[in-house]
Formats: C-alpha cells, sequence, structure tokens
C-alpha cells in the first residue's frame, strides 16, 4: 500500500452528539438525527465527525485512478444549510431505478441532496444505504 495523500477532511474525536445540537434549522436537526440512527443500524458502528460538519460511518483507504490513496468513510452525511448531503459514493446511472423512486431530490459526484426526510421514501432511502454499505465494504 501506498502512502496515504494528505487531505483536510480526516477523522476527528469531535463529539457527533455536540455537532448535532448545535444545527439551527430545526428540522435539519430533527432529520440528522434520524440519519445516524439509520446509518448506525445499518453499519452497525458509531457514527464519527469527518472534519468539521461531515458524519461518517466506517473507514476505509480508497485508491484514486492517479494512485492516490486517502482514508475516508463508507457512508455519511453532512447537514448543510441548502440541504442534506448524502455521501453514498452511488454511480447515477447505475442506480437510476432506485433513484427514481426515492422522490424528491438532486444528485451529484456520488451525493443524493435531500432538502427534507419528509421528500423522500425512507424505505427506498434505507435500501440505497445499505446498498452503498455494502457495496463500499467490498471495494
Amino acid at each position: 500500500m501506498g502512502k496515504p495523500a494528505d487531505i483536510k477532511t480526516k477523522q476527528t474525536t469531535a463529539s457527533v452528539e455536540d455537532f448535532l445540537s448545535k444545527i439551527d434549522h430545526e428540522q435539519r436537526r430533527k432529520d440528522s438525527i434520524v440519519l445516524v440512527k439509520l446509518m448506525e443500524k445499518i453499519a452497525k458502528q458509531k457514527p464519527k465527525m469527518w472534519g468539521a460538519t461531515l458524519i461518517g460511518f466506517g473507514s476505509k483507504r480508497y485508491k484514486g485512478k492517479s494512485g492516490r490513496e486517502v482514508d475516508w468513510f463508507l457512508i455519511g452525511f453532512s447537514p448543510r444549510k441548502a440541504n442534506l448531503s448524502l455521501y453514498l459514493f452511488m454511480d447515477v446511472k447505475k442506480d437510476a431505478a432506485a433513484l427514481e423512486k426515492l422522490g424528491k431530490h438532486k444528485t451529484g459526484m456520488g451525493c443524493v441532496y435531500i432538502n427534507k426526510l419528509e421528500d423522500v421514501e425512507m424505505k427506498v432511502l434505507e435500501k440505497m444505504i445499505a446498498d452503498a454499505f455494502k457495496v463500499n465494504s467490498t471495494k
């Protein structure tokens, strides 16, 4: 294994509970607590803070096409001002069928953006998170 690249966002010892309690937006805070419980159930692991604003589950060394290696979480999310950013490292084309059933959302580079959990089908979201955890655990 090569030496991991030095990236700014790393796992920290900061408290997830403290971070969640400081989220000003009440709905975002409530949805974040639901997501933590859901991801914790799927990952069978406690959440960890990654940097100042990311909550991640698990850890793995990823090797990019350039050969650069980074330590990163398997699944996670960040309660941003505009939305909940879920880091599921999905392939938008491959996962199009599941995304169609999800409900109101946007996608980016491996991320799913949701305004609030009531906008989406929770069973579909739970399956997507579980599938992402399984795939990312075995890559």
